[in-house]
């Protein structure tokens, strides 16, 4: 396929202003959660395969957690089973925790594996080692709200993740945490993220998300913030509802040592790439100060 020469100007501009990135971020760990929107269309998909594999081919180590609450709901509806959320969290029983297990452990796992290989870098599905990687327990509400076999992450144990990176391999996480009785909790993914971004001790955390970012009351979009002005915003709500959990995350793990977290519009083509190798970069960025 030929392009024009306005194109070929386009491509180079974009190549030489990548460089210092690619340099900067060279064998460092960078944390992405991928989910929402980001894997509804398959031009989106196969975008993000091909963007966390040209990220990996020029030395830098993604590592990728993934969510998968649509397919989930698709799912436990078609096999009957009504669902229930209490703040925010999908109330999770036996039934509604095995539909779970295959959706985010095995379905959404090995097509994110898949899609990455056949842009030639090598990934693996971690789902075998979740019990040894993201110890957990009953996330309990202060209302006092039974929300079944939803989960809490209480340490992440990194050692087979660091395997794969120190293999050349992409690590592809779902947020199945278990317990000491081998029980499965259903958690919420930006946390888990946001965890095993800190145990990493990652370059960046991104969150991709179906919104612009963190937007202030007015509707404005915050590019920048630091960790000080992150707590603010929780504290005068003006972040409520599914931010809550991603700006709590990004707060953890700046305190951590993660250098930077990102909450990113996964609706845009290519949002991985654009906020690691551009200058202006795109969403909201945190840091420490």
């Amino acid at each position: 396929m030929s392009i024009d020469r306005k194109q070929a100007q386009n491509i180079a501009s974009v190549l030489s202003e990548g460089l210092p990135y690619i340099q900067r971020f060279y064998g460092k760990t960078i944390v992405i959660k991928y989910g929402g929107a980001a894997m509804s269309k398959i031009s989106l998909k196969e975008g993000f395969a091909r963007d966390i594999a040209l990220m990996k081919l020029v030395g830098m180590n993604p590592v990728i957690v993934h969510g998968g609450g649509p397919q989930i709901g698709s799912e436990l509806k078609s096999a009957g089973i009504k669902t229930k959320f209490i703040s925010g969290f999908r109330v999770t029983d036996r039934k509604t925790m095995k539909i779970v297990k295959k959706v985010l452990g095995q379905e959404i796992n090995k097509e994110i594996v898949d899609l990455i290989k056949g842009f030639g870098a090598e990934a693996f599905p971690m789902t075998r080692y979740n019990k040894n990687i993201i110890r957990s327990s009953k996330l309990k509400l202060n209302e006092g709200k039974d929300l079944g076999l939803v989960g809490k992450v209480k340490s992440i144990q990194n050692k087979e993740i660091k395997k794969k990176i120190n293999k050349g391999v992409i690590p592809v996480i779902s947020p199945l945490g278990f317990n000491r009785k081998g029980e499965c909790f259903n958690i919420n993914a930006d946390l888990v993220a946001g965890k095993i971004a800190s145990s990493l001790k990652s370059e960046k955390l991104i969150l991709l998300t179906d919104v612009q970012g963190i937007m202030e009351r007015k509707g404005k979009l915050i590019s920048k913030i630091n960790k000080k002005e992150a707590k603010t915003l929780l504290a005068q709500t003006v972040v409520e509802g599914g931010m809550k959990p991603k700006l709590d995350s990004c707060i953890e793990a700046i305190s951590s040592g993660v250098r930077s977290c990102h909450i990113v519009d996964g609706r845009l083509p290519h949002a991985v790439l654009l906020e690691v190798l551009t200058d202006e970069g795109i969403g909201t960025m945190i840091t420490s100060g």
